[in-house]
């Protein structure tokens, strides 16, 4: 990955929306590890490099399969 998970952590909250593979509802704040684990690096990283783009108040990044990933600036 091109950030640290300390980074990510120390500039954003992370929350997500939806449904998990398993059936969960979820509507709750992740760390790094938590929402890499749910939605896999790649996206994680794609989802980082468009907030840091965006500048605003918070990104919204949904995902095909009913989860909806908000960052929010510190």
């Amino acid at each position: 990955m091109k950030f640290t998970s300390k980074q990510i952590n120390r500039d954003f909250r992370i929350k997500v929306d939806g449904t998990s593979e398993d059936g969960r509802k979820l509507h709750t704040l992740m760390g790094v590890s938590g929402i890499t684990e749910l939605i896999g690096e790649e996206f994680l990283e794609k989802f980082i490099n468009r907030a840091y783009a965006c500048m605003e108040d918070s990104c919204c990044c949904k995902l095909r399969r009913g989860i909806k990933v908000t960052l929010y600036f510190r």
